[in-house]
């Protein structure tokens, strides 16, 4: 990890210093441990967002980081078929390969340093799993998941897809080429990622040398999440310790600080963290499993709409009728 990297980085374009006498500095409103679970068929995960209030999150609602695990031959594991309606879901891959299809005919694989942005918006069903390959071989297996909730306007859209490759995202470095800065949707310092939102937000994955520092410029009406995907270091101007695993929540202001320690764990030799940032929807949520709507009325109606097939029908796989997979 990670799999987008660039062999000279004096040679991206570099983000602007901002200015400490105009850009307000946000201050760190909490760092939050994420506890440990599984997800699907088994595969490990971290609840990035657990014990953090909504209204921090807004227009965030849930965040898995998958694995990172290595598997042995046969235990790979995905999520069976699952209907979604109302939010956004973003896959990204830093290692390994997953295989996704849905219910409309959709679906494609991403690898390394690929995003996977599905809008559900109406609903539909939907699988991940990894290719029969890689469950014969095993391997490396780790990314992340986002839930980008949809205003009320958009929850009613039809579902679509955006595959991005690793390749098509901007990449750019700090001034002094101590951070790697890859934007995979939305905007830093006037350079724009290839990811098409309802909901404005700001997506970017940083690598921090040891004993670098980033300062990014944020928007200031959008709000802004750390997480830390690998390695550790200190976060804010405070200089608050954090490290793999953990999500800092930052107040108002212009700019995100972090840095990375000198001393890093052997295995993960560069702090390596998630920024993502966006405007508040401020409305009503009502979510209940893979639903997120306004009012529980629409939650109720969305549960009934998918036990009545009208999010769609599970393709046969193999001779099997989808009775048996939609009792998964």
């Amino acid at each position: 990890m990670p799999a987008v990297t660039v062999s000279d980085i004096t040679v991206l374009p570099r983000i602007n210093q901002p200015d400490p006498a105009v850009a307000r500095e946000r201050a760190v409103k909490s760092v939050t441990t994420a506890p440990s679970g599984y997800e699907g068929e088994g595969f490990p995960v971290r609840r990035a967002f657990a014990g953090v209030d909504l209204k921090d999150l807004d227009p965030f609602i849930h965040m898995d980081q998958m694995g990172e695990v290595e598997y042995a031959p046969g235990e790979p594991k995905g999520t069976p078929w699952h209907p979604h309606r109302g939010f956004e879901t973003v896959t990204y891959m830093l290692d390994g390969i997953m295989e996704h299809q849905d219910s409309q005919g959709g679906g494609g694989v991403i690898s390394n340093g690929d995003t996977q942005w599905m809008t559900a918006g109406s609903g539909l069903l939907h699988i991940e799993t990894p290719p029969e390959h890689l469950v014969t071989s095993g391997g490396l297996f780790h990314g992340v998941q986002l839930w980008v909730n949809l205003p009320k306007a958009q929850k009613w859209a039809a579902p679509r897809y955006q595959d991005i490759r690793g390749g098509d995202s901007a990449l750019l470095s700090t001034h002094d080429g101590g951070s790697l800065i890859r934007v995979i949707a939305g905007s830093v310092d006037g350079h724009e990622g290839p990811g098409s939102t309802y909901s404005p937000i700001t997506l970017v994955h940083a690598t921090i040398s040891p004993g670098a520092e980033l300062v990014l410029p944020w928007q200031p009406d959008y709000n802004a999440l750390v997480y830390v995907l690998a390695g550790q270091g200190t976060v804010g101007a405070e200089r608050r310790p954090f490290r793999k695993g953990q999500l800092a929540v930052f107040g108002p202001g212009d700019t995100i600080r972090t840095a990375a320690a000198q001393s890093q764990p052997q295995a993960e030799p560069n702090l390596d963290v998630l920024v993502i940032g966006g405007r508040p929807i401020r409305e009503p949520i009502a979510m209940a499993g893979p639903f997120v709507m306004n009012t529980r009325a629409e939650v109720v109606q969305a549960f009934e709409d998918f036990q009545a097939g009208k999010l769609g029908s599970i393709p046969a796989v193999h001779g099997l009728g989808t009775e048996l997979h939609q009792s998964n």
